[in-house]
């Protein structure tokens, strides 16, 4: 070879004993940003890649002025050696290589991960009837999107190229094809639609799930190390996030929700771009793992700022919440490269080729997404403490329906009747008569009991109403939101007709039917209370005969039977009482327990078991969430 260049000037210095020079490699490179340039006279045209570094016997090629790295340059950097090379690559799709079709395996979920998309799943169906749409969509569609995902190729890692206006990542794209691809050049923004380049067969399917037409579809430059390196890559080459052209923003939005992993360039002036960090970086933090962050045209940057602006990009991350893979810790992996150049693209393919070997992308990806789905459902389904309906809430309520249906006064005037009862069959004759004369001239005024009656009810239905707020309030205490809300609409539902089925049950329950039962002394009692009368009546009557001549006088014995009589008939009847007080207290008790009971089986059936029913769901869906979110995540 001479010493000369194509154009008569000397040949690039070296820049060591194993390269060229950068100028000398910026001169090979692509388009303006990043399709190869082969002299039409070099064997590599045909045989290798275009951004192979060329031996010491390839042509030799002018200097360029250092300093000059800009867009206009790029433009002006397309010879006809590059447009040459882009047309010796084929532009529309191309068939499998060696004529047969091959088979796509399907992506599997394994693991971890499968449960976690089943616990999702089985999240969404037991929260449709609790929340609403909106709150749900994100998880049902990153459920559809892992759906459609795993019916595609598990060989195939799809990998977007995104940056900003002018960052050189439609060059990167071209570099890593080792052709002359994606359009570049001063014009912006230059990258109208996504461009798709597939390493391997069997990709169609992805490509087509992005709807990318097949007049943007391509293969890499025919190189059997490049193939190999990089097979089962997919990469797409997205319009600017920033560009002024609405349609390509929609674009890289859309297709970012739906690749394995994202390329992202940036440049030495909007590496701090708030835009890129506000929009994208930061809601993605998430997805570090599956996220490439190369700074791009460092060799427009002297000395050591490279280092510098590299130093404080991943300090942006950082606060970005991008956990950063250095040190074998997983994360985004940040490198500093010219596509111009080339200088850094082979250690960005061969990094991105060893994460193309694994084929964990696509899980890791949608791992990523649930991730970021249980972070924006952790309000509506974490609770801050525990929750539930304590037993004490539960007697609590029990106790303020029982005072609601009157189950105290129930039960002393169960036994007030038990005592009457007593009373009535062991008083004495001429007591009984006297109480029923009294109760004849004191008949009951209907009007005064019927206003006391209303203003009872009334009393009763607040009472009922204020009790099914308190544990309504106290089951929902802690609670999410829309849970908190369900419970308190149930336990509301269950209250609806509660007063009167109370006081249906207190007619029913409450109230002795018919008369109380009498114990066995009763019998002699009433014989002892008739012997006092008869007593009094022979007296008496013995004293009359005696009076009317009839009986021979003798006041003694007739005035002590009197007096036995009158003083053992009272007498009988105030130990009968006595005697009544312990039973009729256990009357009374036995009919407040009743109604007290079936008070609070009503307000359980109709109250407690709706509430204990939505938070059994509540602690259904959040063990599914636990799921979900993984364990040592914690929910509360």
């Amino acid at each position: 070879m001479g010493s000369k260049g194509e154009e008569g000037g000397p040949r690039a210095p070296e820049s060591g004993p194993g390269g060229p020079s950068r100028a000398a490699r910026a001169l090979r490179t692509a388009d303006p940003e990043g399709a190869p340039a082969t002299p039409s006279n070099s064997p590599e045209r045909s045989t290798g890649s275009a951004l192979s570094t060329p031996s010491s016997s390839s042509p030799s090629t002018p200097s360029i002025p250092s300093g000059s790295w800009d867009d206009g340059l790029i433009a002006r950097r397309i010879t006809d050696a590059s447009a040459a090379v882009a047309l010796a690559t084929p532009l529309e799709p191309v068939p499998a290589r060696g004529g047969a079709a091959r088979t796509v395996v399907p992506l599997a979920y394994e693991g971890p991960l499968r449960s976690r998309l089943d616990a999702l799943r089985e999240l969404v169906g037991l929260s449709r009837t609790r929340l609403d749409g909106e709150t749900l969509a994100e998880a049902g569609r990153v459920l559809d999107k892992a759906a459609d995902r795993r019916k595609l190729s598990g060989r195939h890692t799809v990998v977007a190229i995104a940056g900003a206006t002018g960052s050189g990542k439609s060059q990167l794209f071209n570099s890593l094809a080792g052709v002359a691809i994606s359009e570049t050049g001063v014009r912006r923004p230059t990258t109208s639609s996504p461009i798709a380049c597939s390493w391997s067969d069997g990709a169609a399917g992805l490509i087509d799930r992005l709807g990318i037409p097949g007049r943007l579809r391509r293969r890499p430059l025919n190189n059997p190390e490049s193939d190999e390196q990089l097979r089962g890559l997919v990469l797409i080459d997205l319009p600017d996030h920033d560009s002024a052209a609405v349609q390509h923003r929609e674009q890289v939005d859309r297709i970012l929700k739906l690749v394995d992993a994202v390329i992202w360039v940036v440049d030495p002036e909007k590496y701090a771009d708030a835009v890129l960090h506000e929009r994208y970086l930061r809601p993605m933090a998430g997805h570090a793992e599956v996220m490439f962050v190369v700074l791009n045209q460092v060799d427009r940057l002297p000395g050591e700022a490279a280092d510098q602006v590299l130093d404080d990009l991943r300090r942006l991350l950082d606060e970005d919440g991008v956990a950063l893979g250095e040190h074998g810790e997983p994360g985004a992996t940040v490198l500093a490269l010219s596509a111009l150049t080339g200088e850094g693209v082979g250690e960005l393919r061969e990094s991105l080729g060893e994460f193309v070997a694994e084929r964990g992308a696509a899980a890791r990806r949608v791992a990523a997404d649930v991730d970021a789905a249980a972070a924006g459902l952790r309000p509506v389904y974490a609770a801050g403490r525990r929750v539930g309906l304590s037993e004490e809430a539960r007697e609590e309520f029990a106790a303020r329906l029982a005072d609601a249906v009157g189950a105290t006064a129930a039960g002393e005037a169960a036994e007030r009747a038990w005592l009457r009862n007593a009373n009535r069959a062991c008083g004495t004759p001429w007591l009984r008569l006297w109480r029923w004369y009294q109760k004849r001239g004191t008949a009951a005024t209907g009007r005064h009991r019927s206003g006391a009656q209303a203003d009872e009810e009334a009393t009763a239905r607040q009472r009922v109403e204020q009790a099914v707020r308190t544990v309504a309030d106290r089951a929902s205490a802690g609670l999410p939101g829309p849970w908190a809300q369900a419970v308190r609409e149930a336990a509301v539902r269950g209250a609806q007709g509660l007063p009167e089925a109370l006081d249906e049950l207190a007619e029913r329950a409450g109230g002795p039917s018919g008369r109380p039962p009498r114990p066995g002394w009763w019998p002699a009692a009433v014989l002892v209370q008739a012997a006092m009368t008869l007593l009094q009546i022979a007296g008496g009557l013995w004293l009359a005969g005696q009076i009317a001549g009839v009986m021979a006088p003798n006041l003694g014995v007739p005035v002590l039977l009197m007096l036995c009589g009158i003083v053992g008939g009272p007498l009988v009847e105030w130990g009968c009482r006595m005697a009544a007080r312990g039973p009729a207290r256990r009357y009374g008790q036995d009919a407040e327990r009743r109604l007290r009971e079936s008070a609070a089986s009503c307000g359980r059936a109709r109250v407690l078991d709706p509430v204990a029913s939505e938070l059994l769901r509540y602690g259904e869906v959040r063990e599914q969430y636990a799921r979900v979110a993984r364990a040592e995540a914690g929910v509360g």
